[in-house]
């Protein structure tokens, strides 16, 4: 193959990754979220917030005991959170949303492919020492998880739970 043929093979291959939206790994050294809207979809657990619409900002912790403070957190159905993530270790952890079946889900796929690219609304990754925020609305009620799904921190205990307690009904 000459130099020119390996160039355009090369660029075509660049494309198609950039054309699959691959664009955030495990392995890389920041998860800059991405420019343009939030990708609004409904999940369980809720849907991506506006930052005009935060009713309350809570800060998390992460910690290289593979720990999260607060690991308990309780919500009104109906609020949007900022949630504030400080990783006061030395390594990366994240930040994942989800019930504990999505969570059970994806720490098995992170097992078997560690630097599996994505990025979502509901989760932040963060290298040592860096600080990031999701906005989050909780509009259903119920039990949910947060946890570090890089390998081996899920396992070690890095978890969370949110009740999300229904808004009260009029009576009347």
């Amino acid at each position: 193959m000459n130099f020119s043929k390996r160039n355009a093979v090369s660029a075509v291959l660049a494309s198609l990754l950039a054309v699959t939206g691959i664009a955030y790994a495990h392995g890389d050294a920041t998860h800059a979220k991405p420019a343009g809207p939030v990708k609004m979809e409904q999940k369980d657990w809720g849907i991506a917030g506006e930052a005009k619409s935060v009713t309350r900002t809570i800060e998390v912790t992460m910690t290289d005991k593979m720990r999260f403070t607060p690991d308990n957190i309780e919500i009104r159905q109906g609020e949007t959170i900022r949630f504030v993530h400080r990783n006061t270790g030395q390594v990366k952890h994240e930040f994942v949303l989800g019930t504990k079946k999505d969570l059970d889900e994806h720490a098995a796929l992170m097992k078997k492919f560690p630097n599996m690219e994505h990025d979502e609304p509901y989760m932040a990754h963060l290298g040592a020492g860096q600080t990031s925020e999701i906005v989050w609305t909780f509009n259903r009620a119920g039990q949910f998880d947060f946890a570090c799904l890089m390998p081996g921190h899920y396992e070690a205990g890095m978890i969370g739970k949110i009740k999300v307690v229904a808004a009260k009904v009029a009576s009347n």
